[in-house]
This record gives structure tokens, C-alpha cells and sequence, in this order.
């Protein structure tokens, strides 16, 4: 037996092949650097001018994107401190749609500065008090920013929609914002309940394909499928829908028999009363005044031949999701197995016709008069990653529906608002006494990572715009933000660029709790990661 180092402290507490890193340089300092890596990352890709990334994860799966909740989602970040502000992100996500990199960008930018103050010397907890009070401050400026007269809107004006939902949709696809917003108004105001505050993002859907450009892209009332029809009937109007959850085919029965059979034509009458019944059930069907059957499975040989014979045109949806939001679309109740539909089951379409966009044939489910239960934007790109993007794009606009539906509240865009609450933030902190003052500076000057980056994005001078930003603020121009497309700075409420009040309530509320939470931590402990074969993660859903 060789001598052997007996472990003292700590390490004689724990398992071997633990971690410990206690400490400010190693633990905080740490924890700080790995998020200002991340934030590094998404803040080139902030505002209209923002890089795009290239991001290819563990499947092999490339997306070419600007929109910061994709990123940081497919990087397969490990650091336990950066997935604080992936969370972050993706809690911005989940509440608002939008801004989610704003969130991750200042919540690096506030962890940079409290580097720069712990390495002069303040504990961590004083500055999280500063960045408390800092938050707490801001909250109140921001709601004395908010535009007046914005609390009422409606949100069927579409002028009124198009006006909060540019800025959102340009800092995802700029240049095109105008085109898009245009789509986008459209379909959310399509199928607006008469409760706004119900709206269910779920029902604009994106139906992307290949080809065309831009200009193609359209919205249609109703469903777009990826599919073609099954049978040779390809265009129904104003038609009776029968859905089957179930399939359309003969089903076999519930229990096990045999069947003796002795002469050749017991045969024949065997496969007769099969054939007959099929026939009885599909007559039934075209006899309820249903004209158009949808099936949630396969289509049997011999139903389809009888379909065809009623005049019945057949559709498959194999996604039981699309299958809901079939019915929702017509009104129709799904049965379980073919037989007579009631005639309250039935639902109601204006057409269904297949047509061929480029080179893809999509049948169209129509319903103009039905609700408005939902809608489709078509979406026409030369790409693949084109349309992800524009999709992205989509999504983003919709959710700012939602969000305006519940508060509409709008403040100034393009940096404008942040160089204000910078400004204000700034005499703030000069009135407080305690150490807390520095960090409420500090606090401050995060702000200016926005109109910093914005620049920086777009090729400008970054510190000449700040000044002259601040110079314009200070002589009482509290509109004044940067025109990206001139490099100049100009009066915001002129060019027409809002943000939502609730976008950055929530992105700075979220972005200051990250950073706290990473600031509060002095040590960190991992245990030796467990061994054995790697299983693989259950697979997600389908991609509804």
C-alpha cells in the first residue's frame, strides 16, 4: 500500500471527484465571465441591424438566425450561471414573445459592470441592494415614459396594430417590416375574439413553402395542409364535413371467430357483405348531406373506391394536432368510427380545392363566414433558413398582438427610452448616500448598452451617438433616439417607432433578477457527474 494523502477540510466531506470553487475570483468572477460570454454572443444579433448566427446543434440542424431565444435554446449552454440567463430568456419568451435578447444582453451588461465594481472593492451584496433599488427605480420612470393617450386602443384598428407591431417585426426581418406587419395585422385581426384579452396565438398558423419571394406571401381564412386529397376529387364548395378520428376503412371486429366456409359460393357472399357493408356505411355518410370526409388515418381501398363513387372527397390529416385545429377551423365534431354522422357533427366549409404552389400541392380549407377561429399566413421564401427566419419573424408579431390585446401601453423605441432612463437613473443615484450609489450608476450605464450596440450594429459611431443622445436628453428632447437607416439622431414619435410598455417592463425586470441571482452566489459545489451509458432525451412533440 503506497502512502496516500489522507483529504482534509472540505474535501474529506464530499465524494471524490467533486468540484469546489468558493471565493470571488473563482466563484463570482467566474460565474460573471461565463455570462458575458453568452451575452457577447446574442448582443450582435440586437436591433434591425443585428448579425445574423449560424448555429448548427447536436442533430445536425443548421439555423441561420438573429432572434436571440432561438440562439441561446440550441446552444447547449453548460455553465450553470449562463443558464440563469438563458432562463431569463426564455422566460421573456414565454410571457411577452419578444425581447428576449434585450433580456440576456443587459443582464451581461449589468454583471460586466458589477465586475468592474467588485474588482474596486464593493462586496456583491451591496451592489445587488444598488441594482434593487436601480430596478425598483426604473419600473417608475418607465411608466412616466409611456406615450399618452396609449392605454386605450382598439385592436382592430389595424394602423393602430401596425404602429406597435413594426418595431418587433424590424428586428427580426429589416427592411421587409412594412410588407410584414401588413400580413401579420391582417391574420391576428382575422381571428380576434370579441374578448381580446382571450386571443389565442395558436390560431394564426404559418404555412411555409419554397419558392416565390416575398411579395407571394398571403393570407387565406382557414387552414393551408401540406398535403393533397386522397382521392380524384380535388375542389367542394360550400360542403358538409364529417370527420373520423378513426380512419375510414372496414374495421375489424371486436372479437375473435372463424369462419367455415364449404363451397366457392360462400365465398363469393362473404366478400359481397363485406363490400356492402362499406357501401351501407359510406351511403350513410353522403346520405347525412356531409360532401367532404376528413380521416385522422388511412384510407381504406375499398372505402376510397366508394367515396369516389358518392362523389365524396376524401382528406387525410395524420397530425392529430392539425386534426384539432381542423374542427376548430369547420366547426366539426370528430367521431370516433365510421358510421352516420349527426347532423350537428357536421361541420361547414366554403372550398377546399388543391392547389400546386410551387411545386407543392396544398389543399386549402377555406371558411370565411365561420368564426374566426383561424387564420394562415402562407409564407413564400427562396430558402429554407429564409423562412424559418421569416416564420420567427411571424411569431414574434403575433405574440405582440397578444401582449397589446392585454396592455397597450407604448413606449418610445430605438434607444430612445433607454438614454432616458439612463439620464434620470444617473441624478437618481447622485441623491442616494451609502455605497448603494455606485451600483445605481453602474446600473445606469447598462442602459447605454442599448443605444451602444445599436450603433455598433449598424456601423456608426457609437460614442458620438451616445453624446449627442445625452446632449439632446439633457436640453429636454426626451424623444430623441437613433435613425439607424440616416445614422443621425432624430425625434422617435416622428418616425413612428413604438415599443410595447409590457416588452420592457418584463426584459429589464428579468434581466435584473438574473443578474442578482448570479451575483448572489459566493460559492460553487459540483459533484462528480454520474457515470454510466449517456440516454438519449425522450423525443418532443410533433413540431406543433
Amino acid at each position: 500500500m503506497g502512502f496516500s494523502m489522507q483529504p482534509y477540510g472540505i474535501q474529506a466531506m464530499l465524494k471524490e471527484g467533486h468540484k469546489h470553487l468558493s471565493g470571488l475570483d473563482e466563484a463570482v468572477l467566474k460565474n460573471i465571465d461565463a455570462c458575458k460570454q453568452l451575452s457577447t454572443i446574442t448582443r450582435t444579433s440586437l436591433g434591425p441591424n443585428g448579425m445574423n448566427k449560424m448555429v448548427i446543434n447536436h442533430l445536425d440542424k443548421l439555423f441561420v438566425t438573429n432572434d436571440a431565444a432561438t440562439i441561446v435554446n440550441e446552444l447547449e449552454v453548460q455553465h450553470p450561471a449562463a443558464k440563469i440567463l438563458v432562463l431569463a430568456g426564455k422566460a421573456q419568451q414565454e410571457e411577452i414573445g419578444d425581447g428576449a435578447n434585450l433580456t440576456i444582453s443587459f443582464a451581461g451588461e449589468l454583471l460586466q459592470n458589477a465586475e468592474e465594481l467588485i474588482r474596486m472593492g464593493l462586496h456583491p451584496s451591496e451592489i445587488i441592494s444598488g441594482y434593487s433599488k436601480g430596478i425598483n427605480q426604473t419600473i417608475e420612470i418607465l411608466d412616466e415614459l409611456v406615450e399618452k393617450g396609449s392605454e386605450t386602443m382598439d385592436v382592430r384598428n389595424k394602423e393602430q396594430v401596425i404602429s406597435r407591431m413594426k418595431a418587433a417585426v424590424a428586428s427580426k426581418q429589416f427592411g421587409q417590416e412594412d410588407i410584414l406587419s401588413n400580413l401579420i395585422a391582417d391574420a391576428c385581426i382575422q381571428v380576434c375574439p370579441k374578448n381580446p384579452a382571450n386571443f389565442n396565438v395558436d390560431n394564426v398558423r404559418v404555412a411555409k413553402l419554397v419558392g416565390g419571394g416575398l411579395h407571394n406571401c398571403t393570407v387565406v381564412r382557414g387552414m393551408v395542409l401540406k398535403s393533397d386529397t386522397v382521392g380524384t376529387i380535388k375542389r367542394m364548395e360550400k360542403a358538409k364535413v364529417a370527420v373520423f378520428a378513426g380512419g375510414v376503412d372496414t374495421s375489424a371486429t371486436e372479437t375473435k371467430g372463424t369462419v367455415l366456409i364449404h363451397s366457392a359460393e360462400q365465398l363469393e357472399n362473404y366478400a359481397k357483405t363485406e363490400e356492402a357493408k362499406v357501401e351501407e356505411l359510406i351511403k350513410a355518410v353522403a346520405d347525412s348531406g356531409a360532401k367532404v370526409i376528413v380521416s385522422g388515418a388511412a384510407v381504406g381501398e375499398m372505402a376510397l373506391h366508394f367515396c369516389e363513387r358518392y362523389k365524396l372527397m376524401v382528406l387525410k390529416i395524420s397530425s392529430k394536432f392539425e386534426l384539432r385545429r381542423f374542427c376548430r377551423t369547420t366547426g366539426a365534431v370528430a367521431l370516433l368510427k365510421l358510421s352516420q354522422p349527426n347532423p350537428d357533427d357536421l361541420g361547414y366549409v366554403d372550398s377546399i380545392s388543391v392547389e400546386e404552389i410551387g411545386g407543392v400541392r396544398v389543399t386549402i380549407v377555406k371558411n370565411e363566414e365561420g368564426g374566426n377561429s383561424v387564420c394562415t399566413v402562407v409564407l413564400r421564401g427562396s430558402t429554407d433558413s429564409i423562412l424559418e427566419d421569416l416564420e420567427r419573424a411571424v411569431d414574434d408579431g403575433v405574440n405582440t398582438y397578444k401582449a397589446m390585446c392585454r396592455d397597450s401601453r407604448i413606449i418610445l423605441g430605438a434607444a430612445a427610452t433607454e438614454i432616458e432612463l439612463a439620464r434620470r437613473l444617473k441624478e437618481f443615484s447622485f441623491k442616494e448616500t451609502g455605497l448603494d450609489q455606485y451600483a445605481i450608476a453602474k446600473f445606469a450605464e447598462s442602459f447605454e448598452m442599448v443605444p451602444k450596440t445599436l450603433a455598433e450594429n449598424a456601423g456608426l459611431n457609437a460614442m458620438e451617438i451616445i453624446s449627442s443622445l445625452y446632449a439632446e436628453h439633457a436640453s429636454g428632447n426626451t424623444k430623441v433616439g437613433i435613425d439607424l437607416e440616416e445614422g443621425v439622431c432624430k425625434d422617435m414619435s416622428t418616425m413612428n417607432i413604438w415599443d410595447l410598455y409590457v416588452t420592457k417592463f418584463f426584459a429589464l425586470k428579468y434581466a435584473a433578477d438574473a443578474a442578482c441571482t448570479v451575483l448572489r452566489v459566493d460559492q460553487i459545489i459540483m459533484a462528480k457527474p454520474a457515470g454510466g451509458p449517456k440516454r438519449d432525451p425522450p423525443a418532443g412533440m410533433d413540431e406543433d
